[in-house]
């Protein structure tokens, strides 16, 4: 599996997402993060705020702790609170947020927090004490990676802008939504690889919106995947490892089945033309 840089760490470019652990039940949650370390996985995505008084952080730490040789990265700016998510983007609650991760993982150390920005994109707003300067925010994150307590720092839900700002914090990586049918930060993925910074796509197969069209469903990936005896999960994945070197994917799964043809994608070489094709007929999608 080819490998690429996140922050300090080398790792494979699938890697996985935790946030569907959620809705799975316990020993499949279970088996699926040990059968993700076999296939290759090391690194995996999650935050605290995944499932109630952070179900899948416990999941984590029962199947994988100490965590040797996996990357865990971890995301703050949200709570849960009354069954909902809230922001959480003042400086002293991103600390808590850390903090919380840390304790709930059993570790000493997290390989990334991601800042979640909420002002803007789809999903909770910031408002009020809540609108927070991300220099403000940044400032507590570099303080807590001073302190040891993470290795990298990234951004989640940012603008070209935001990216810009933040550089100066020595910025790892970046999380937005990001697939073959959500092509708008095109150029944000440009400026992140100019700067050497792993792009980390969330809902890399355009599924996390109710209503929303999916890579798998479109006509191109289904014919994609039939010419090269692959499935369109995986079509999706390669097209997006194709863009860039920089690109790590984090596909979530509560399935041991798609699990694996997730990280077989990584093994998917799709051809110019396909590539080419597949960019196009997206643009033809509203």
């Amino acid at each position: 599996m080819d490998t690429g840089r996140l922050g300090r760490h080398t790792v494979n470019r699938v890697g996985f997402g935790a946030m569907q652990l959620e809705h799975a039940d316990h020993a499949t949650a279970v088996a699926v993060l040990r059968r993700a370390v076999g296939l290759g996985v090391d690194h995996v995505d999650t935050a605290d705020f995944y499932g109630e008084d952070g179900l899948v952080n416990g999941l984590l730490r029962q199947a994988l702790h100490p965590y040797d040789g996996i990357a865990v990265a971890t995301k703050v700016g949200a709570v849960r609170a009354g069954g909902s998510l809230v922001a959480a983007q003042r400086p002293a609650q991103l600390r808590d947020q850390v903090e919380a991760n840390l304790r709930r993982l059993d570790t000493d150390r997290l390989a990334v927090v991601n800042l979640r920005r909420v002002d803007g994109g789809a999903g909770i707003r910031a408002t009020g004490d809540q609108v927070v300067p991300i220099q403000d925010q940044l400032a507590e994150l570099v303080a807590m990676r001073d302190e040891g307590k993470l290795d990298g720092i990234g951004l989640s839900n940012v603008s070209r802008e935001q990216l810009r700002v933040a550089e100066a914090a020595g910025i790892v990586c970046v999380q937005n939504h990001y697939s073959l049918l959500e092509r708008a930060d095109d150029d944000l993925l440009a400026d992140a690889a100019a700067r050497d910074v792993a792009w980390v796509p969330f809902f890399p197969l355009g599924s996390g919106f109710a209503g929303r069209p999916k890579v798998t469903d479109l006509p191109e990936v289904r014919a994609t995947a039939q010419r090269f005896g692959a499935t369109p999960a995986q079509v999706g994945l390669a097209w997006l490892l194709a863009r860039d070197p920089h690109v790590l994917l984090i596909p979530g799964t509560g399935s041991v089945d798609h699990l694996g043809e997730n990280v077989a994608a990584a093994g998917l070489e799709l051809d110019d033309a396909a590539i080419a094709a597949l960019s196009r007929s997206a643009r033809t999608v509203e």
